[in-house]
């Protein structure tokens, strides 16, 4: 399998992580809630890459960038609260 490459488009009111995988691209979008935290308001996900773990490694990126970066997630997305919810290892940045 392929390796997934995740790269963050940030503007200043908010913006999107991508994911490409064999020719494919996944998003999850989210909205600036102030400078300290993130809403994330979408994960679209291909049916070309579903089952390769693609949307969680999404909201994974955006975990590793809100540890890193000292803000917050609100997640909006169904999707997105559904992982963090499983992952209570990444609670610390769930707001």
């Amino acid at each position: 399998m392929s390796e997934i490459e995740i790269t963050r488009e940030d503007g200043e009111t908010g913006g999107r992580y991508v994911a490409r995988l064999d020719g494919h691209e996944a998003e999850m979008t989210y909205s600036r809630a102030g400078p300290k935290r993130i809403i994330i308001d979408h994960t679209g996900v291909p049916d070309a890459l579903r089952g390769k773990h693609v949307g969680n490694a999404l909201v994974e990126r955006a975990v590793m960038d809100a540890r890193k970066e000292g803000f917050k997630i609100i997640p909006l997305c169904p999707f997105a609260r559904a992982t963090l919810k499983k992952h209570t290892e990444w609670q610390d940045v769930v707001q």
